[in-house]
């Protein structure tokens, strides 16, 4: 058949089931375009910047399980879109970027966006190809969709050239097979190990990250059946039902409660599933995992980098958990550690309560406002800093995976808005809320200007303290002072009137459940809106508490003394 390579793309991100691919046209992927606006099913959406068409990419394949797709111009198209790109590598997040490449056919050199776009993309996705006829451009892509969801999932990127995708030729149809995906069944006789291992232990644990999501609801069983508390990694949240009586808390060690503490080290063999013990979900590496620790994972490559394993088992969650329940005998009585963990999550939101805020919004009352008035699976997206780790230690989460999505190991700034826009077109009439510190809100927050050309209706609450609240916090201490973390100042309602958005103000607690309530009233008609919250971030988190101590701990002794003692000296 004579065809176009536009065509032939177009062709197989229909087949894949495709509904939106996230871009900006430019003078060489105008084909690509054409080509998408006679595709059934197949919506292109035009951003406002291109790292914003990953973060949308990224949210939409976070909270849906599907692909997330990235449609770029060559050279500064994807240099745009990299850091969405490097956020979904490092948190494992599937992703095809379409990268469009120069024209190969004038062998003219220095021509418009020529860089080796491929060297800036290897280092960040799974896979970058480069395709060299027509032919190949079909099963290419649809090779680059297995890839990136095979195994620990990530981006994988495709550059087609320019010509390619604008010239017809013959191209003979090539059949294309994905095969089915089977999931990595463990070693029988690991899983044994394990059974022993875990039927020895006295005090065993749960520790379940973004990997243990395909088997959310298998971990409540599991649980039950250990009787063990559960903890989960930052981008595990949500992977176990977060109003179960053995859910203790999002990561232990230095950045967690006293009350977690004293039982996880009463742990003597903590079962790990689905994660990496990365810098964030460690706390800068201030946890301290028993001698017998099994590990399972899907990435052998993930076994013993920052912890020794005494059981490494490289498998499919999903496999390994079926595999082991049924080797385990009988089951523990967990009432009363139930009723430890309630007193001690009891008495750490007293705490958080007794310090209201007086003049502006407290934490901890935003959000309880939010969970009372949004649906329980609505989606809560975060953005680099501080308000990711208040969300991550403050809602209560039981809709499932995909409920909270964060910036994690990459930690770019700019995330929330244009990724809850992906997870709310993703999700039409779900409760989608975005939860931007007002310096993240300034990289993508004209982002909302998609969201309402597309029907995507976020909630977006911009929790307003004028500084950059995390790197803030972290300067005090050492420093006792604030350097190039201070805001210039701008009106938020401003941008949402140039916007045409909805716009309420939130100054204190009363104000907070008659302004959401009626925002959700708005969004759920399709409309997004915008909320200023004149949030108090006084009170530092755990995760910061404990990350400012284990890093000064540390230090050298004479480096510790000098920080603290220059600290000491300013505040004089």
């Amino acid at each position: 058949m004579r065809t176009t390579g536009a065509r032939l793309a177009v062709k197989a991100l229909v087949d894949e089931g495709v509904h939106y691919a996230f871009g900006i046209p430019g003078t060489h992927n105008l084909e690509l375009y054409d080509a998408m606006a006679d595709a059934p099913g197949l919506e292109p959406v035009l951003v406002t910047n291109e790292q914003s068409a990953s973060f949308m990419a990224d949210g939409l394949a976070r909270t849906s399980g599907q692909v997330g797709v990235v449609n770029v111009v060559p050279g500064a198209g994807v240099s745009h879109s990299l850091s969405g790109v490097a956020e979904a590598f490092l948190d494992g997040v599937p992703m095809v970027v379409l990268a469009c490449g120069i024209r190969t056919d004038t062998h003219h050199a220095y021509q418009l966006h020529a860089v080796d776009q491929l060297a800036m993309l290897a280092p960040v996705t799974k896979g970058a190809f480069h395709v060299e006829r027509a032919a190949d451009i079909y099963p290419m892509i649809r090779r680059a969709f297995q890839l990136a969801r095979r195994g620990a999932p990530g981006p994988v990127a495709v550059e087609i050239p320019a010509n390619l995708l604008m010239l017809a030729e013959e191209v003979e149809e090539v059949p294309f097979s994905a095969g089915p995906e089977l999931p990595r069944s463990p070693d029988r006789e690991l899983v044994e190990r394990a059974a022993r291992m875990l039927g020895e232990a006295a005090h065993p644990a749960l520790y379940l990250g973004w990997g243990a999501a395909g088997a959310a609801d298998l971990v409540v069983p599991l649980a039950e059946q250990l009787g063990a508390p559960v903890v989960t990694t930052f981008q595990g949240k949500g992977v176990f039902p977060e109003d179960h009586p053995l859910f203790l808390w999002n990561g232990f060690g230095a950045q967690a409660p006293r009350f977690v503490r004293r039982l996880m080290e009463r742990c003597d063999c903590l079962l790990a599933i689905g994660c990496r013990f990365g810098e964030l979900a460690t706390g800068s590496y201030g946890i301290t995992p028993p001698p017998r620790l099994l590990h399972v994972d899907i990435a052998p490559e993930v076994f013993n980098r920052n912890y020794p394993a005494m059981l490494a088992v490289e498998a499919d969650a999903r496999a390994f958990i079926v595999a082991l329940v049924g080797l385990i005998r009988g089951a523990r009585p967990w009432r009363e550690l139930a009723a430890e963990i309630a007193t001690g999550q009891r008495a750490v939101r007293e705490r958080w309560h007794r310090d209201a805020s007086a003049g502006r919004v407290t934490p901890v009352r935003l959000f309880e406002s939010l969970q009372r008035h949004c649906a329980p699976d609505a989606v809560y997206a975060t953005d680099s800093g501080n308000g990711t780790f208040l969300a991550i230690e403050m809602l209560r989460l039981r809709g499932g995976p995909g409920c909270f999505i964060a910036p994690v190991d990459y930690s770019c700034m700019g995330y929330a808005v244009p990724a809850a826009i992906g997870a709310s077109l993703a999700h039409p009439g779900r409760d989608v809320v975005a939860l931007p510190g007002d310096g993240a809100f300034l990289m993508t927050g004209l982002e909302l200007l998609t969201a309402s050309a597309n029907g995507a209706s976020p909630l977006v609450c911009v929790l307003r303290d004028g500084k950059l609240s995390q790197i803030a916090q972290f300067q005090k201490i050492p420093y006792n002072r604030e350097t190039c973390s201070t805001l210039p100042e701008f009106q938020v309602e401003g941008i949402a009137s140039a916007l045409r958005l909805p716009f309420f103000r939130i100054k204190r607690d009363h104000e907070l459940d008659p302004v959401i309530r009626g925002a959700l009233e708005i969004t759920r008609s399709g409309r997004p809106v915008l909320i200023e919250v004149a949030i108090d971030v006084s009170v530092k988190t755990y995760f910061t508490r404990g990350v400012i101590r284990t890093n000064l701990r540390r230090l050298p002794r004479r480096d510790r003394l000098r920080m603290i003692s220059r600290a000491l000296l300013r505040r004089l």
